[in-house]
């Protein structure tokens, strides 16, 4: 007979397993388990059967339990976690005997004891992408319904370290994420134009590929897992086409991004791809101005990532002091997305540059890999995201490092405020973007000129002259998703301004409702570009020198949060102190 403290502890980690959908499994386990004659061993050989699709969350939770010291009189094994009152009701238990994660719908949401919120990941998610997308597709190409026509796409594949077997972290090409939501690597899919049911195909995995990594999990397990129509293995490619499908022609994608200026790098291709007409200019735009628009469900998501990422955002702010490094800010937030939500990657790397380093618009780069000491009277720029299914953020606070802003970080940081509020509040469809770029330059001119750091002219003569963009280099913000500089903000053809205050947009569009951006001004004191503002006399006198130069090699400050365009105005999704006061006193709560 299991022992019951054993089995109590099983029921309760049940809970937790919910959160993976093999509820009714386990619930059959839990009686047989409780009349079973097994040992504590054969337990845990059937745990580890069930929790074999489970993800590493419930993995961990019941090693722990199996490492865990119990004792029948006084157990200390995570079983007897101080449940919260909230968190006991949604449980159905008013007396705070029940576990203490938050279950709605069966799903585990989050479990306060442990730290943790997870996000369930609904793939039905990406069903509704597939067919808006056919749907956008045939509006602008509706001979495709007729000619036997399908996309296809192939995702990305793993990348060796140089002359190693060691690859990189495998990251999903964001196309294909888009309509298919796929981790693995070396997968391809099919959207069929007539019928619109979605085939994706698989590698045909090995032995020794078995031996390293794992079971090779059957088609039924994919078709179930990512809610397609058909799973069949990548050489199979040409005959599911030719035979199954009778496709004659093929629309790939192809394109370039208009962000980077780089090509799409996953073209399709396959062995007798010849024999269809293939068409490599028709999709790429379609699925970019699809991206633009946010669904409902990758709405939730980013919310989600948001506030993920807001919360470790705090979390640095409250860790950090003087003497510690930069690279202490990077540490404590990845893993504080990582443990506390799942996000195993972040967005992109992180900025956390302090003093003269805010200065540099992207520092962390593998020249300058945030490994200044913080010291004392340090401004400090934390420009970090999370990320999870694909789906990012893009978050910046500025905050002195002694949690004490003096006089002049400051004035600086409160003429950046002003320009990102002044912007948030005058977002909402049919704007557009690029006059709320030149709002964010003529607040913080207006600013800069009431402190004197300005003078000589007034707020239109400063800005005929583009006296800001010298201070505030970047465009106000981007387009965000699936990409942290996402798809679809600068039109195909666009040519971009050569004006130094325009030079930089990275998004150009008009507004519209369920568009997700950042909003992003900032200052900074970039010794090239105060160089060139004071090499010109034109532009120099309207800069306070003596002033400057109490600024020269202090750095900079940028304020950044990430927005949809409701019907009316605009969403913030970024949820971290932004006033002086508010960061002053959360740093003092520290």
């Amino acid at each position: 007979m299991v022992h019951p403290e054993i089995l109590d502890d099983f029921k309760e980690s049940f809970d937790t397993l919910r959160f993976y959908r093999i509820s009714h499994h386990n619930n059959g386990l839990i009686n047989e388990l409780e009349s079973s004659p097994m040992s504590t061993e054969h337990v845990s050989g059937l745990l580890a059967a069930a929790t074999a699709t489970a993800a590493m969350a419930s993995i961990a939770l019941l090693q722990k339990k199996r490492a865990a010291a119990y004792d029948p009189k006084n157990r200390k094994g995570i079983g007897q976690r101080r449940p919260s009152a909230n968190a006991a009701a949604m449980n159905g238990s008013a007396n705070g005997h029940a576990h203490v994660a938050m279950v709605q719908n069966g799903q585990v949401l989050a479990d306060p004891a442990e730290g943790y919120e997870l996000f369930p990941i609904d793939f039905s998610m990406h069903v509704q992408i597939r067919q808006n997308v056919v749907r956008k597709f045939l509006q602008t190409h509706p001979d495709a319904k007729s000619s036997a026509a399908a996309m296809l796409l192939h995702g990305g594949v793993e990348v060796d370290r140089y002359d190693t077997d060691i690859q990189y972290n495998f990251h999903q090409e964001s196309f294909f994420q888009y309509l298919f939501g796929v981790r693995e690597p070396g997968c391809a899919g099919l959207v069929d134009l007539t019928t619109r049911k979605a085939v994706l195909f698989v590698p045909r995995l090995s032995d020794e590929w078995e031996l390293w990594c794992g079971d090779r999990k059957p088609p039924a397990y994919f078709k179930a897992h990512y809610k397609v129509d058909e799973v069949l293995y990548m050489d199979e490619i040409a005959a599911v086409l030719a035979d199954k499908l009778k496709a004659k022609k093929l629309y790939v994608l192809h394109g370039k991004n208009t962000d980077s200026g780089l090509e799409t790098t996953t073209t399709s291709t396959f062995e007798g791809i010849e024999k269809f007409e293939v068409d490599k200019t028709a999709l790429h735009p379609v699925l970019v101005e699809s991206r633009v628009i946010k669904t409902e469900k990758e709405l939730e998501l980013l919310r989600f990532v948001n506030k993920l990422s807001s919360r470790a955002h705090i979390n640095v702010m409250k860790n950090i002091r003087p003497g510690k490094m930069e690279f202490h800010a990077e540490s404590d937030f990845l893993h504080y997305v990582y443990s506390n939500g799942g996000a195993r990657f972040h967005a992109y790397t992180c900025i956390c540059g302090s003093g003269h380093n805010a200065s540099a618009l992207h520092y962390g780069h593998a020249g300058a890999p945030n490994d200044k000491l913080l010291e004392d009277g340090d401004l400090f720029l934390n420009d970090m995201g999370g990320e999870l299914h694909g789906y990012t953020s893009d978050i910046t606070c500025s905050w002195p490092v002694n949690g004490a802003f003096s006089a002049d970080q400051r004035m600086v940081y409160e003429g950046v405020l002003k320009a990102h509020d002044a912007v948030m509040a005058a977002i909402k469809p049919g704007v557009s973007y690029v006059d709320m770029h030149l709002l964010s330059h003529r607040v913080l001119t207006q600013h800069l000129l009431e402190y004197g750091l300005f003078q000589n002219g007034t707020v239109d003569e400063l800005m005929d002259h583009e006296i800001s963009a010298y201070f505030y280099p970047h465009g106000l913000g981007h387009m965000m998703g699936l990409d942290t500089h996402d798809v679809g903000g600068i039109p195909i053809g666009y040519e971009r301004s050569t004006k130094k205050i325009l030079a930089k947009l990275r998004c150009v569009r008009n507004l519209e409702k369920n568009m997700v951006l950042t909003v992003e001004p900032g200052c900074y004191f970039i010794e090239a570009q105060i160089q060139a503002v004071l090499a010109n006399p034109v532009t120099a006198k309207f800069v306070n020198q003596e002033m400057l130069s109490r600024f020269r090699g202090t750095g900079g400050v940028r304020i950044e949060s990430d927005v949809v365009v409701t019907a009316t105005g605009v969403e913030c999704m970024s949820k971290v102190p932004r006033t002086v006061e508010e960061i002053e006193a959360t740093m003092q709560k520290a």
